[in-house]
């Protein structure tokens, strides 16, 4: 089975030897995703909807890369360093997902990779082969 490996061009990718999204078969598995710009630098510090937000649109992008889309999704997993913001996450996760509901999970942690960096996400999706 062939293995489609898909690069954001994040700054840490090829440093850190991952790869923002893996496509095998039907699937595909995006890595946990924060909102750094192509600059390097965190976008809305501490702003969870608006890190959210742009966190999708590089989901978004990656799996249209790997010919899937954010409808195909159905598993996301979200870190977020403070669960007193997850009104804020659970507004952007839901204008995305209020009509495909995947399975979805939202965990505290202590502390994420940039400063100002509040939360990260990483989504599983399957392409539907039959049409």
């Amino acid at each position: 089975m062939s293995r489609q490996l898909i690069s954001s061009g994040g700054p840490w990718e090829s440093q850190v030897g991952y790869s923002r999204a893996v496509r095998v078969g039907n699937t595909v598995t995006v890595a946990g995703t924060v909102a750094v710009g192509s600059d390097g630098n965190v976008i809305a510090p501490g702003d969870v909807y608006q890190q959210t937000k742009a966190i999708f649109a590089t989901i978004g992008a990656a799996l249209d890369e790997a010919g899937a889309s954010l409808s195909e999704v159905v598993r996301t997993r979200s870190f977020i360093t403070d669960l007193d913001l997850w009104e804020g996450f659970g507004r952007a996760h839901g204008e995305v997902f209020s009509g495909v509901r995947p399975a979805a999970t939202l965990v505290e942690v202590s502390g994420l990779l940039g400063d100002g960096t509040v939360i990260e996400i990483e989504v599983d999706a399957i392409i539907d082969t039959d049409g």
